[in-house]
């Protein structure tokens, strides 16, 4: 009998699992041992404790650029130019880099630009041309940087907005305090839900990235919810996590769609972005 015929025997009976065991033990030590030298690259070269960055796989980028198609009615192709335009965007990155290598807390950020699913954060913004974002936890400000060099393009084509970052930590943001960012930035400390009951204008735009608890997003969709602009997205960056968003978009009549990030070289598994409109 040769080889493969001994297999197929062998899988027939109750030896299959003892059989099969080396090569499944091989399988998982190759995935285990890949993931151990990733991490342990990034425990010497990164500063990062939270909220990590990271760039995105060749794949995962592409299925970023059809995701934010669909949510947004427009060709994959201009999709893929408002990647390329945020990415290519020198003044910003330089801008980055400089401020978290002179902020008081150096130590615990990198100095290497790098925005994920920001990205699509971006395109979106791009695409629909809000008026007014609203925008739930800063932390440094990198994302609210990403939606401010958005909305500044929207500007020079005649469309201008305005993002409301909120953060309850009275030092976050620091990255969005320098202009010309800053100049479409309305940086609000406080409770979110409290400084969402307190907006004076309509919402085009909401993005969850705050507590990540399913209670705490739940009141902040809710909250929210009295405030939108007709025709107004909502996004969740805690998609991972919850099903917070699909229910809220259930329960009031939208689509909801999910994309989950594969991180290139990281040893964190990603995050995503959810959107109901």
């Amino acid at each position: 009998m040769d080889a493969v015929k001994l297999r197929r025997a062998i899988a027939r009976t109750r030896l299959a699992p003892v059989a099969a065991f080396p090569k499944r033990l091989v399988a998982v030590a190759r995935h285990d041992a890949k993931v151990l030298r990733t991490s342990a690259r990034w425990l010497v070269a990164s500063r990062e404790h939270h909220n990590y960055t990271y760039e995105l796989t060749k794949l995962s980028r592409h299925h970023l650029a059809w995701f934010v198609s669909v949510v947004c009615e427009l060709p994959v192709k201009q999709v893929r130019k408002y990647l390329a335009e945020i990415e290519s965007d020198d003044v910003l990155r330089q801008h980055i880099s400089s401020a978290v290598a002179g902020a008081a807390r150096r130590g615990l950020a990198d100095k290497q630009v790098r925005y994920a699913r920001r990205i699509g954060w971006y395109a979106i913004v791009r695409a629909k041309r809000p008026k007014h974002i609203v925008e739930t936890g800063v932390d440094k400000g990198l994302g609210s940087c990403v939606l401010a060099a958005a909305l500044l393009r929207n500007a020079a084509e005649g469309h201008p907005g305005r993002v409301s970052s909120i953060d309850i930590n009275p030092e976050a943001g620091y990255l969005a305090r320098t202009a010309p960012w800053s100049e479409v930035i309305d940086l609000v400390i406080g409770d979110s839900v409290e400084s969402i009951t307190a907006l004076d204008r309509p919402v085009d735009l909401f993005l969850h990235d705050s507590d990540h608890s399913r209670a705490y997003e739940r009141r902040e969709f809710a909250a929210v919810e009295v405030k939108l602009a007709p025709g107004a997205i909502l996004l969740t960056d805690n998609v991972t996590h919850t099903n917070v968003l699909a229910e809220h978009a259930e329960r009031t009549g939208r689509r909801f769609l999910a994309y989950r990030e594969t991180p290139a070289n990281h040893w964190y598994p990603g995050d995503g972005i959810g959107v109901a409109w």
